[in-house]
């Protein structure tokens, strides 16, 4: 197909979080009868092959060119980043071997994530090759975030929203709603199979097989809501003492006096529950943490979207959560989760108990939770969507 929209995607982050999965799982499943699909993505330091190119080396059918990026830009204000930019971008051979590259390959669309370099690194060379420039914008939009950040947004020809509560954020920013699309987030179902078995994961952490358990996977801090669920937990054991909580995730180090995880075991001893918390630290197998639990649960505070809801419902997972932010676009309250209000403890305890009480309730919310992900939340539709959109910044639609 001689007209096929090249699109480069710009991945400058040495890690793998959710916002790169996301665009590995559009990248893997952009219609490649239309686009053609190029990445440039980090070298890293030389010591070792970073996390981010070790993934995206392997995705077939993608143009992918290691290209050594500034250093990154952080919080720095704009003086900063311009001489950020002129001391490591404008003056970088590798910056001007992949403008040459864009040309070449008559690159259209730059895609990236909102992170200041990223999103510098996305409006600069959009701007010298004549590429649309699309920024993905992942979070909650504030005047919280950097400049070098806000600068990219603000000038992008385009941004991509994750769920329509940050498409607010940003409108409410200033961000014009017609250069702004919503793309909700999807997952590749295919590597979430209820099927699995969560009998060994159970052993391995000495639960029983009668316990009730809860699993609650994200970063440890306080925004993502473990210090409220501890709380709600204790109220829980009160009434129901056969039922263990699972802590799933690293911690994010956001407690001066020490770490996150500390706090939340500290808390659970005085309340008596630190015997039916486990803290596993981060793991790589999360489905078989959903396998193994009854229900699962993370009450955070304006969450923007919530990828863990939509890979527990694909588990057949009911989900116990918070009624703002993005979530009641992913979580049905009374269908396929329950919700309470933020910070009302008493409440999620209340949400909790309802559905460890009723295993059928739990089996039906669990089969809605999969129905809804494969109707509407699959990385085939997100993919699908983010090329209507490119198509929509380019004039085509």
């Amino acid at each position: 197909m001689a007209d096929k929209i090249s699109v480069l995607f710009l991945q400058a982050q040495e890690g793998f979080g959710a916002d790169a999965a996301v665009h590995a799982d559009i990248i893997r499943n952009l219609d490649r009868e239309k686009f053609a699909v190029h990445i440039a993505c980090t070298s890293g330091d030389g010591a070792r092959v970073p996390d981010s190119l070790s993934i995206l080396q392997k995705i077939p059918n993608t143009s992918l060119r290691v290209t050594r990026f500034a250093p990154s830009l952080g919080k720095r204000d704009l003086g900063s980043l311009w001489r950020a930019t002129r001391a490591g971008v404008a003056l970088s051979a590798d910056f001007a071997a992949l403008r040459k590259y864009m040309a070449r390959e008559h690159i259209r669309i730059v895609h990236s994530t909102e992170r200041p370099r990223d999103a510098v690194y996305n409006i600069a060379l959009s701007r010298l090759t004549g590429a649309r420039s699309v920024v993905h914008v992942h979070v909650k939009w504030s005047e919280q975030y950097s400049a070098p950040a806000k600068w990219g947004v603000r000038r992008a020809d385009a941004v991509f929203s994750i769920s329509r509560y940050v498409t607010e954020t940003l409108i409410q920013m200033g961000k014009p709603p017609a250069a702004i699309h919503t793309v909700l987030n999807g997952i590749e179902t295919a590597k979430w199979d209820p099927s699995i078995d969560g009998g060994a994961l159970r052993r391995e952490l000495g639960v029983s097989s009668e316990a009730l358990v809860l699993a609650s996977v994200s970063r440890l801090f306080s925004w993502k809501g473990q210090r409220e669920l501890v709380r709600a937990f204790a109220l829980v054991c009160a009434v129901l003492p056969n039922v263990r909580l699972l802590i799933v995730g690293a911690d994010a180090g956001e407690v001066e006096a020490g770490s996150f995880t500390a706090e939340l075991k500290a808390l659970a001893s005085s309340l008596g529950v630190r015997d039916n918390v486990i803290f596993t630290g981060p793991r790589s197998d999360v489905p078989e943490i959903m396998a193994a639990c009854d229900l699962f649960t993370m009450p955070s505070f304006e969450e923007p979207f919530g990828l863990v809801f939509l890979e527990a419902m694909a588990m057949r997972r009911p989900v116990i959560a918070v009624d703002n932010g993005g979530t009641p676009e992913v979580v049905e309250h009374g269908r396929t989760g329950l919700l309470s209000r933020p910070w009302d403890i008493p409440g999620l305890a209340a949400n909790i108990l309802t559905l460890l009480r009723d295993p059928e309730l739990r089996a039906r919310m669990g089969e809605q939770g999969r129905a809804r992900v494969l109707e509407l939340f699959t990385a085939q539709r997100m993919a699908r969507d983010a090329g209507e959109a490119y198509e929509r910044v380019l004039g085509r639609r």
